[in-house]
C-alpha cells in the first residue's frame, strides 16, 4: 500500500527543487527569534565541493533572506554562483538555491545588499571571470545590480558604471564587492562603496549615473551602517573583520581591534574569518540586537583553493557592536 504521508512529502520536496511551490507557504512567520535553540554558529557548512561565501541578507516581512556566493566544484572546476535561502527563525533554513547562470566568463557572485528604490528592490553583486579556471577574478571583474517586485524574480543583471558615463568599461578597472547606501544627510543620494584601490566610492541620485569620488583604504567586503550622525564601516583586511567610523565618508578613523568572533575555536574558519556584515535589528521586538553574517575558511580548503577554502557562512550578535556573542558561545 502506498504510503499517502510519504508520497505528498516527496511532491512537495520536488516541487520546491523546481521552484514550483513557494516555501512561505511551509513555514508560517514566528514574529520572535528563540536564539537559545540556535545550537551552531554555521548556517551552511562548506565542504570539499561547495563552498558557501559573502553572505547579504535582508529582513522583511518577518523572513531572513539571505543571499550569498556559492563556489562549486563541478568536474575539478570551479564555477562561482549567486545563491539565496530563507529563514523565518535563523534555525531553519531553505536549501539554497542558485539565482545566476553557470559561467566561467561572468560567475556572479559576492553580492553586497539589499536596498529599497522606488517601487524595486535592487541587489548588487560582482561577476568574478575565471575562463581559465583561475583562482581569483580577472582583470575584467565588474559590479552591477539586479532588480526584483518581490524578493523571487529577479532581472538580468546591469552593469553599474561607476567611474561614470563617459569611461569605456574595458577602462573601469578590475572591482568587486560592491555595497549601496543611502546618504545620511542629503535625501535620494546613494553612495555605492566597491572594492579598487583599496575602497572606492561613487554616488548617484538614479543608480544609472555616477559620480566617482575617490578611495581610501581598507579591505574588501565592505558594509556600513549609519549609527549617532556617524558612518560605521565593516571590512575585511587579510583575516578578522575591522571598524572604522567617520562623518563624512572622508576622514576615517579606526574604531575598534579587529573582531575575530570565535575563530581560535572554530577549525572551519582558522584559516580566514571575514566578509562580515551587519544589519541593525534592535528596534524589532523578537530580536533586538544587531545581527552578523559571516564566512569563515579552514586552512585545508584554502591550500587546495585560496577563492573557496571549504568556507562555511555563520552567525553572530551583539548589543552594542563591541561585545560579540554567537551561538554555543
Amino acid at each position: 500500500m502506498i504510503n499517502l504521508r510519504l508520497l505528498i512529502s516527496s511532491l512537495v520536496s520536488l516541487m520546491l527543487y523546481a521552484g514550483i511551490l513557494p516555501t512561505q507557504a511551509l513555514e508560517p512567520p514566528a514574529g520572535e527569534v528563540d536564539f537559545s535553540r540556535i545550537r551552531s554558529p554555521i548556517i551552511f557548512r562548506g565542504d570539499s565541493i561547495t563552498a558557501y561565501r559573502d553572505p547579504a541578507v535582508l529582513y522583511h516581512n518577518n523572513c531572513f533572506h539571505l543571499f550569498f556566493t556559492v563556489c562549486r566544484f563541478e568536474a575539478g572546476v570551479a564555477y562561482w554562483y549567486l545563491g539565496y535561502s530563507q529563514s523565518y527563525n535563523l534555525l531553519n533554513w531553505e536549501e539554497p538555491r542558485l539565482l545566476t547562470p553557470r559561467d566561467r566568463k561572468l560567475n556572479f557572485s559576492s553580492p553586497g545588499n539589499i536596498i529599497r528604490f522606488g517601487e524595486e528592490w535592487i541587489l548588487c553583486l560582482q561577476t568574478y571571470p575565471t575562463p581559465e579556471n583561475e583562482f581569483y577574478g580577472t582583470a575584467d571583474s565588474r559590479i552591477w545590480l539586479m532588480r526584483s517586485k518581490d524578493l523571487t524574480s529577479w532581472s538580468e543583471p546591469e552593469l553599474m558604471r561607476v567611474k561614470g558615463p563617459d569611461i569605456p568599461v574595458n577602462s573601469m578597472g578590475r572591482m568587486i564587492d560592491p555595497f549601496l547606501l543611502a546618504d545620511k544627510d542629503v535625501a535620494g543620494k546613494w553612495w555605492c562603496f566597491y572594492k579598487q584601490n583599496g575602497v572606492s566610492l561613487s554616488w548617484s541620485f538614479d543608480l544609472v549615473n555616477w559620480t566617482y569620488a575617490g578611495s581610501y583604504d581598507a579591505g574588501e567586503n565592505v558594509c556600513v551602517l549609519v549609527e549617532d550622525s556617524e558612518y560605521v564601516l565593516f571590512h575585511s583586511p587579510r583575516n578578522g573583520i575591522g571598524v572604522k567610523r567617520s562623518t563624512d565618508l572622508t576622514s576615517w578613523r579606526e574604531a575598534r581591534p579587529l573582531i575575530t568572533l570565535g575563530q581560535s575555536n572554530w577549525p572551519w574558519a582558522q584559516g580566514r574569518l571575514t566578509a562580515g556584515v551587519v544589519i541593525d535589528l534592535r528596534d524589532l521586538k523578537g530580536i533586538d540586537r544587531y545581527l552578523m553574517f559571516f564566512h569563515g575558511s579552514d586552512k585545508d580548503g584554502l591550500k587546495v583553493h585560496p577563492a573557496h577554502g571549504r568556507a562555511s557562512v555563520g552567525l553572530a550578535w551583539s548589543y552594542d557592536l563591541l561585545n560579540w556573542r554567537w551561538p554555543n558561545d
